[in-house]
């Protein structure tokens, strides 16, 4: 099952969002897991940490899948 995530404003970062989804524990976490190539937005590896994902997009780390909505 998918997590949901709201964006305030128009974007998060990758890294970020990996933190305030509780996938990683730090900044640093973030930026070797994509390294590593284990994060996929929208079904294809990502290897921009700080890539701005928007509302409608999708990432898959592990076995974790967070859906990106717009804040309501």
């Amino acid at each position: 099952m998918a997590i949901e995530f709201a964006v305030r404003g128009d974007y998060i970062q990758l890294d970020q969002l990996l933190k305030a989804a509780g996938l990683v524990d730090s900044g640093g976490a973030a930026h070797a897991a994509v390294e590593e190539g284990r994060v996929r937005v929208d079904g294809k590896v990502e290897s921009r940490k700080r890539a701005k994902l928007r509302p409608g997009q999708r990432v898959r780390f592990g076995s974790e899948e967070i859906v990106l909505a717009a804040e309501s």
